[in-house]
């Protein structure tokens, strides 16, 4: 049995982000189907470390660039709750396989969501750390200019908080550094978290409508709070919505890019159209038709957001919001249409993106699909911790979490709610049945 606090544990690696020496990573495309890596993520160091027992990789849309997982490399991920449905992404894979049973826990990546937004479709729970918690080298300073961090995706709060004390802390030239928490994070799972201010919203960011089972999820879980003692009211959502998608768009689109032209480097030529799906290339395309002065504009405003949240965590301890707009969506829902696959053929074989993105249709398109997971994206600009728990599961059983956010750091008073909230409404045996 391999030695560590976590001895033996079966694991599985996000195909993503924390590489593993020795084993593919093809980052859900096809142009990186043979890759493989020399050495291993820190990350991944530190799980080993632990004592984990890596069994294999998970499933996940191309550069984890979606919140479904539906990469044309490996096929879609289904939901175990329901298998016409979505597990999330881009961390569909790793939550597919905790909530069938597979394994307990298995490593996961958040850049926009894409640890809580599987959290809430398949009923498990989801710790987004705070930026710098994780360690991002030994290759990279920062992902996605400091949004996406990386931990796990488990079924009971014990096995995050005990994760996540396996593996806090920076490595060797960490662009970020956190002070250490009073206390391992294991032991705060067992600590009262004593009475606090929490603001909940169901205001959505874009001013669409939201389903009336995710108001229904936050109102339930705004109503056993104050069962439990706190103080909760409901608030206006304390950040620009609109300016929040568009900052995290120009992010999309221009990390989008880098990731193609950094495929020169595996592929030895340039990449074509061919090498990766039309929706990525497309992305990458419109990432080369901004200037430095328009991403740097939009980085700005990450700043702004950053502090509207502070003024709002000197009132409220947390923030409660839906984790979705939507419970999960149906597999290929969310798929271009014919005549959108027709448009994306056009543009990739002529190379119209400067068009394209004048044109404002693939905004519309980003942002109809941002209506459905628009809550999460703002604490990955901010570099707040954010988790997404089980409270609630709608009338057709599909699972549909709630979110909390906390101030820069506030790992602790998270992991502490959390533990109040599963054992008042336990979920660790709420199970789909396979």
């Amino acid at each position: 049995m391999p030695a560590g606090p976590l001895g033996g544990v079966p694991f599985l690696l996000k195909d993503f982000g924390a590489q593993y020496a020795g084993a593919p990573h093809s980052s859900g495309s096809r142009a990186l189907r043979g890759f493989v890596p020399g050495q291993d993520a820190e990350l991944v160091r530190r799980w080993q470390a632990a004592g984990l027992n890596m069994l294999g990789k998970t499933n996940t849309p191309e550069f984890a660039l979606m919140g479904v997982t539906e990469p044309v490399l490996f096929g879609a991920c289904r939901n175990p709750w329901n298998l016409d449905h979505t597990p999330g992404g881009s961390s569909g894979g790793a939550a597919a396989a905790v909530a069938a049973g597979i394994v307990p826990v298995a490593g996961a990546g958040d850049g926009g969501g894409s640890i809580r937004i599987p959290a809430a479709c398949c009923g498990l729970f989801g710790l987004k750390p705070s930026r710098g918690r994780n360690p991002t080298g030994p290759e990279q300073g920062e992902k996605w200019q400091g949004a996406a961090v990386e931990h796990v995706l488990s079924r009971s709060v014990r096995d995050s908080a005990a994760l996540l004390d396996a593996t806090a802390g920076p490595d060797a030239g960490a662009p970020y550094f956190l002070p250490n928490p009073a206390r391992p994070y294991l032991e705060e799972v067992s600590r009262e978290p004593g009475r606090l201010r929490i603001g909940f919203s169901l205001g959505h960011p874009l001013g669409k409508p939201l389903h009336p089972e995710c108001a229904t999820a936050v109102r339930d879980a705004a109503h056993l709070l104050e069962s439990l003692g706190h103080e909760v009211e409901e608030v206006p959502l304390p950040f620009d919505g609109q300016a929040v998608a568009r900052a995290f768009l120009m992010l999309y689109f221009g990390e989008t890019g880098a990731s193609i032209a950094a495929l020169e480097k595996h592929l030895g030529r340039p990449a074509r159209p061919a090498d990766v799906e039309p929706t990525t290339w497309l992305l990458g395309l419109l990432g080369r038709t901004y200037s430095a002065a328009d991403f740097a504009g939009a980085r700005h405003s990450w700043n702004d957001c950053a502090r509207s949240l502070g003024r709002f965590h000197q009132t409220y301890d947390l923030l409660l919001t839906p984790t979705l707009a939507v419970p999960p969506v149906r597999i290929g829902e969310l798929q271009p249409k014919p005549t959108e696959q027709l448009l994306l053929k056009l543009v990739n074989t002529f190379g119209l993106g400067g068009l394209i993105r004048l044109s404002g249709i693939v905004e519309q398109l980003a942002e109809q699909s941002l209506e459905k997971t628009p809550y999460t994206q703002f604490v990955n600009l901010t570099g707040q911790p954010a988790m997404s728990v089980p409270l609630h599961w709608t009338t057709d059983g599909l699972p549909c979490g709630v979110q909390f956010v906390a101030p820069m750091g506030a790992e602790d008073v998270l992991f502490r709610v959390a533990s109040q909230l599963e054992q008042a409404r336990p979920w660790f045996d709420k199970r789909p049945v396979i």
